[in-house]
């Protein structure tokens, strides 16, 4: 048996160790997503993750970051709050189907969204490129600036409002998500 005087310092050193380690990642089909994202100064948690899939076709994996964690998709939305999102590309998709995916989504989940914002989603679509396996993707709301847009690491534009922030992110939380278990892994369920 080893004396104590010979194990605390063993402990001590293990101790430090874990008080220096970056907070534990989730993973979700292979994609790991850190668990703190930072928006404005402000540090958020990662809700949940989610995978969308296209009938048997793994297309990628998000993750939703918020300040406080929440399963209510319209609490969620209704706060005027940083939030983050960020899709992970596991299957390659071309610019036209995610441009359709936007479309379809505003349109399931927000039908009577403006004009302001329905041209705001053809700005979006401008930002859009074809995303292979691997590519990110980051939609980065901050109440003062508006809805960042970022493609494989290079900020696109950011587009103002809360009107379309909203509108984006219930494309994912709205009432006709991907599939309900993807809305269910962002909201941490």
């Amino acid at each position: 048996m080893t004396p104590l005087r010979t194990r605390l310092p063993l402990f001590a050193l293990l101790l430090a160790l874990l008080v220096t380690l970056p907070a534990a990642a989730a993973e979700l089909a292979g994609v790991s997503m850190p668990a703190t994202a930072t928006v404005a100064g402000q540090t958020l948690q990662l809700n949940g993750m989610g995978l969308r899939k296209k009938f048997f076709i793994k297309v990628y994996v998000a993750g939703l970051y918020l300040e406080t964690k929440s399963s209510d998709a319209d609490a969620i939305l209704a706060a005027d709050q940083p939030r983050e999102m960020v899709m992970h590309f596991v299957y390659g998709v071309g610019k036209e189907k995610i441009c359709e995916a936007w479309e379809e989504g505003l349109e399931n989940n927000r039908p009577g969204a403006g004009e302001k914002v329905k041209s705001q989603f053809v700005t979006l679509c401008d930002m859009m490129e074809d995303f292979e396996k691997g590519d990110r993707m980051v939609f980065t709301y901050d109440p003062a600036a508006g809805t960042t847009v970022n493609v494989r690491g290079t900020d696109k534009g950011t587009i103002e409002g809360k009107p379309f922030a909203d509108a984006l992110f219930s494309t994912w939380l709205g009432p006709e998500p991907p599939s309900e278990d993807f809305k269910e892994g962002l909201l941490g369920q």
